[in-house]
């Protein structure tokens, strides 16, 4: 069957319409633990310009999380080439493109295990001490070190 060139191009129009609506879906977060610390805890963070920068400025309830061992549920973003993973991004939504960022900094924590880890898809729960960082260079607000697996 012979399709005429313009019915071909309004073809071509739809599917490419249909993959971008598709495409343009927001990531879901995780349904609440009450044993996890909340991603919507961590939001709780504003930038204040402070002379040429901007610095965060950490509501009370996430600085107290500085220096905890706590347990923070998300999705794995590697930061190294291979099946095991010791130093990686954990996101608050699952990541939608290889290219992307699900979110800001407020939705990310930077982690560093204790051991390698299995590289996966599906959400982890992790347990490890916290920091708030307020200064940190390369833009960070949360890094996880010492960071094992949890349930």
């Amino acid at each position: 069957m012979i399709i005429p060139a313009m019915t071909r191009a309004w073809i071509v129009i739809a599917l490419f319409a249909a993959a971008s609506a598709v495409a343009q879906t927001p990531p879901q977060p995780l349904p609440e633990r009450k044993d996890v610390v909340s991603w919507k805890l961590l939001a709780q963070v504003e930038l204040v310009k402070v002379k040429d920068r901007y610095q965060p400025q950490f509501s009370s309830g996430v600085a107290a999380l500085d220096a905890k061992e706590v347990k923070i549920q998300g999705f794995m973003m590697p930061l190294e080439m291979g099946d095991k993973q010791s130093h990686f991004i954990l996101s608050a939504t699952p990541q939608d493109c290889s290219f992307c960022m699900p979110g800001g900094p407020e939705s990310l924590v930077e982690v560093k295990t204790k051991a390698p880890m299995p590289y996966g898809v599906a959400p982890v729960v992790l347990t490890g001490k916290l920091a708030v960082l307020k200064n940190d260079p390369t833009g960070v607000f949360y890094r996880l070190t010492d960071a094992v697996l949890s349930k």
